[in-house]
């Protein structure tokens, strides 16, 4: 699948940081659950978020060749003040300029560890990309606040979601991901609030060798209609099945298997 271009996903992190910025100074109650990551607080998904930043811009500005334990990242925790919606603003403001420029100094092709895929400085700015995308997500559910993505950015992340569970089938198999291996079941995505030429349909084969997948209109055991951004929330588990804007037609239990069971690792 073809990919954005690397500005492009630079320029929607640090469009992201600042959409996360507004949850953090909306007047939101951060210490408030956050529905989707229940062991969370608001506060704490944004310096989880905002932590995560951090790491990437040390491993790509100093192009590590093996991870960076986060006790040696300054910061990383985020600011000292609990509860505090000014310093935690600044934090993550500074957070998010730090990697842009980063990644955008390092360019794509930058040889950077990376725990799956390519290790490049291309992978990290498009995982934090979707990392971000997704956990704003999360805090905007926490502060009762409208969500929305870009098409093309929406679709990328389910491209990514399933390039890396196909990953860990073939290279780190587990209990969860071993289960999804089988004959005869498919699962359909389908946008259907897009224009045409975003292709933004999938197929997803769970066959006897792994996961395997492509863009495209087939018949499958079940499939999921809906809006895209409500089809990405779905499958990363935001958004339940039973939502008013979803379709879910055929073998539901197919899909509610995957969910349970396709993981990063």
């Amino acid at each position: 699948m073809t990919r954005l271009a690397h500005d492009r996903y630079c320029d929607e992190i640090g469009r992201q940081v600042e959409l996360l910025r507004t949850v953090v100074t909306s007047g939101a109650d951060l210490s408030a659950t956050v529905p989707t990551c229940p062991e969370w607080s608001l506060e704490y998904l944004v310096r989880h978020m905002g932590g995560a930043l951090r790491w990437v811009e040390a491993l790509v500005r100093t192009r590590a060749r093996e991870d960076i334990p986060e006790e040696r990242i300054p910061l990383v925790r985020g600011p000292e003040e609990q509860g505090d919606p000014a310093a935690l603003d600044a934090w993550l403001a500074q957070s998010g300029r730090m990697v842009v420029d980063a990644l955008r100094e390092a360019g794509p092709d930058a040889r950077v560890w990376a725990w799956a895929g390519e290790p490049d400085s291309g992978f990290w700015a498009r995982r934090m990309t979707h990392e971000i995308t997704v956990h704003r997500a999360d805090a905007t559910l926490a502060a009762g606040l409208p969500y929305e993505v870009a098409p093309e950015v929406a679709a990328d992340a389910l491209d990514e979601w399933l390039e890396i569970v196909e990953w860990v089938q073939r290279t780190k198999p587990n209990k969860d991901s071993e289960e999804l291996r089988g004959p005869g079941r498919s699962i359909h995505l389908h946008a259907i609030d897009t224009d045409p030429g975003l292709n933004a349909e999938w197929i997803v084969e769970l066959t006897e060798t792994g996961v395997a997948w492509r863009r495209g209109h087939e018949k499958a055991t079940v499939a999921l209609r809906g809006p895209l951004t409500s089809v990405l929330l779905a499958f990363y588990s935001r958004l339940p099945l039973d939502s008013a804007e979803l379709d879910v037609i055929g073998d539901r239990a197919l899909l509610e298997f995957w969910l349970e069971r396709a993981t990063f690792g």
